[in-house]
C-alpha cells in the first residue's frame, strides 16, 4: 500500500490540488487518476488528520457492513453539515441515528413509494415547461438537468411538506406572485447552502474556515421556509386533523411525510431537520440519476431508440398509455439496465467516508502483496469512492468508462456496485428514487421520439456538491412524437 506524501506542510498541496479539481469540475476524475497512480488503497494526511482512501469492494464492505460498529460518521461530517441540516440521518451516529432511521423507515413503504398520481402532476408541469420551447416538432436547445432538479424539488416538497414548491412553473408567463417568489428564494438558498456544505467538507477538521454571511443567510432562509410547514403540521396534529381532511376537493387521502412524522415527535427543530435531510436525499439523488442518464442517451442515441421502443412496447404511447405501475417499472428489464448503467458511471454520491471510533483493521490491500490487513487507528478517517470502484477495468472490463446497458444482462453484482451505499446505512429512499426516475423516463420517451446532443464540450465535467451532477448541464433538443 502506498502513501501520498505531501510536499507542503500539513498537506496543503493536497488541499490545493483538491480545490483545483473542484473548481475545474473534474473532482471525481481527480480521484480516479489518484487511484491509477497510488493503487486501490493508499494513505494521506490533511491538516493533521490522517486518512486512508480505498476503492476495494472488500474494504468498503467491512466499513459499511461487516465492521459497521467500528466506524461512524464522525465529528467532521456533523460540523460541516450542521448549520444547514441540523440533526438527522446524515449527521447522526449511534442511538440517535437508529431512532431517526426507525422513525423514517415506515414512511418508505411500497404503498407510499408507488403513488404515481402525485408524480404525473409534476410530469405534466415539466411537459408545460418543454412545450414553451417547442416549435415545428423540435424543441429549441433546452437544459434537461434544470428541469429535472425542478421536478424533483417540486415532488419532494409536496410529499414532504404538503405543498409543492412549483419551481417548474416559474419561467412560464404570469407565474410570479409573492408566494411563488418565496419558493424561488427557498430553492436558490437550498442550492447555495449545499455548495457551501460541500466546500466545508474539503477542509477536514478546519471546515469552519469555509463559512460566510452568504452561507448563514442561505441556511436561515431554508430553515424559515420549512419551519412554516412544520408549524402547520403541528397545528393539524394538535387538532387531530390532516391537510387532506381540510381539502374538500380531495378524493384520495393525500400522504404528507411531515404529518406522519408529527405523530412521532412534536419537536419542531427535529421535524425541520429531518425534512431537510430527506429533501436533500429525495431531490438530488433522483435528479442526478435522471441528468446523467439522459446525457448518456443523448451521447448514444441508438440506446435512446432501443429504450424508447421497449417503453412503447411495455407502456404504450404518450397519448394512449397503458397503466404504469411500480411493479411494471421494476420488471422492465432494459429500463433497469439503463438506470443501473447511469448509476454505475455516475453514482449520485461518488465520494464518501467514515471515522474509526476504535482501533480496527480493514481486510485487504495491506503488506507488500496487497493481501494483508491494514491497521486503522482510532480517530482516523477512511474514505472511499464508488465512482472510482465502478470504473475499475479489472472489475467491469476494458470498456468500464463506456455507457453500455447490455453489460447488465444476466449480471449479478455485490459490493462492487454501490450507487445507494450499503449495510445498515443503505439509502432507505432507494426504491422511491428509482420509481420516480423510471416513471419520468417512461413518460419522456413516450412523448419524444428523438434526442439530439447539443453539448459542444467533449469533456464531461462534474458539479460535485453533496451529490454529483453535470457541470455543463444536459443540453439537448427533443423531437415530439406523432404517436
Amino acid at each position: 500500500m502506498q502513501e501520498s506524501f505531501s510536499r507542503w506542510p500539513f498537506g496543503l498541496d493536497v488541499i490545493k490540488k483538491s480545490l483545483k479539481a473542484d473548481r475545474g469540475k473534474f473532482f471525481p476524475i481527480f480521484l480516479q487518476r489518484n487511484a491509477e497512480g497510488y493503487g486501490i488503497t493508499w494513505k494521506y494526511s490533511i491538516l493533521g488528520t490522517s486518512s486512508l482512501f480505498t476503492v476495494d469492494p472488500e474494504n468498503i464492505k467491512a466499513i459499511l457492513a461487516t465492521q459497521f460498529d467500528d466506524f461512524d460518521l464522525g465529528p467532521l461530517r456533523r460540523g460541516a453539515f450542521w448549520p444547514m441540516l441540523g440533526n438527522g440521518i446524515f449527521t447522526q451516529d449511534g442511538h440517535g441515528w437508529k431512532v431517526s432511521r426507525d422513525m423514517m423507515r415506515p414512511q418508505f413503504t411500497r404503498e407510499q413509494i408507488s403513488d404515481i398520481e402525485v408524480e404525473e402532476k409534476h410530469v405534466q408541469n415539466l411537459m408545460k415547461a418543454i412545450d414553451a420551447r417547442l416549435q415545428n416538432g423540435w424543441t429549441e436547445e433546452i437544459d434537461l438537468q434544470v428541469l429535472f432538479f425542478r421536478l424533483t424539488m417540486d415532488s419532494a416538497t409536496e410529499v414532504l411538506l404538503g405543498q409543492s414548491a412549483d419551481s417548474q412553473l416559474f419561467d412560464l408567463p404570469g407565474r410570479h406572485n409573492s408566494a411563488e417568489i418565496d419558493r424561488i428564494d427557498f430553492a436558490t438558498a437550498f442550492d447555495n447552502a449545499l455548495s457551501w456544505v460541500s466546500t466545508r467538507g474539503r477542509f477536514a477538521d478546519k471546515y469552519w474556515l469555509a463559512t460566510s454571511k452568504d452561507f448563514t443567510n442561505s441556511c436561515n432562509e431554508c430553515n424559515e421556509y420549512v419551519d412554516h410547514f412544520v408549524q402547520l403540521a403541528l397545528t393539524r396534529s394538535s387538532l387531530g386533523e390532516s391537510q387532506d381532511e381540510n381539502d374538500l376537493s380531495s378524493t384520495k387521502k393525500k400522504y404528507i411525510f411531515l404529518d406522519a412524522l408529527a405523530k412521532e415527535t412534536q419537536d419542531p427543530i427535529e421535524l425541520r431537520s429531518q425534512c431537510l435531510h430527506l429533501l436533500l436525499a429525495g431531490r438530488d439523488t433522483t435528479a442526478s440519476l435522471l441528468g446523467w442518464l439522459f446525457l448518456s442517451l443523448a451521447q448514444n442515441p441508438n440506446y435512446y431508440q432501443k429504450l424508447r421502443n421497449i417503453v412503447i412496447e411495455n407502456f404504450g404511447t404518450y397519448e394512449n398509455p397503458s397503466e404504469i405501475t411500480f411493479s411494471g417499472l421494476k420488471n422492465c428489464q432494459y429500463l433497469q439496465y439503463c438506470m443501473n448503467e447511469a448509476l454505475r458511471l455516475y453514482p449520485p454520491v461518488p465520494f464518501n467516508g467514515r471515522h474509526a471510533n476504535k482501533d480496527t483493521t480493514l481486510p485487504c490491500s495491506g503488506g507488500k502483496d496487497g493481501k494483508s490487513k491494514i491497521f486503522i487507528p482510532k480517530g482516523s478517517y477512511t474514505e472511499y469512492s464508488v465512482f472510482v470502484m465502478h470504473r475499475r477495468k479489472d472489475i467491469w472490463g476494458e470498456d468500464a468508462d463506456d455507457f453500455r446497458p447490455e453489460r447488465w444482462e444476466g449480471k449479478k453484482v455485490g459490493w462492487e456496485f454501490l450507487p445507494f451505499n450499503g449495510g445498515p446505512r443503505v439509502c432507505i429512499g432507494q426504491q422511491f428514487a428509482l420509481t420516480e426516475a423510471g416513471y419520468l423516463i417512461v413518460r419522456l420517451l413516450q412523448r419524444f421520439d428523438m434526442i439530439k446532443n447539443m453539448e459542444m464540450d467533449p469533456v464531461v465535467k462534474h458539479n460535485l456538491k453533496l451529490t454529483d451532477a453535470s457541470a455543463n448541464g444536459v443540453k439537448v433538443k427533443l423531437h415530439s412524437s406523432t404517436t
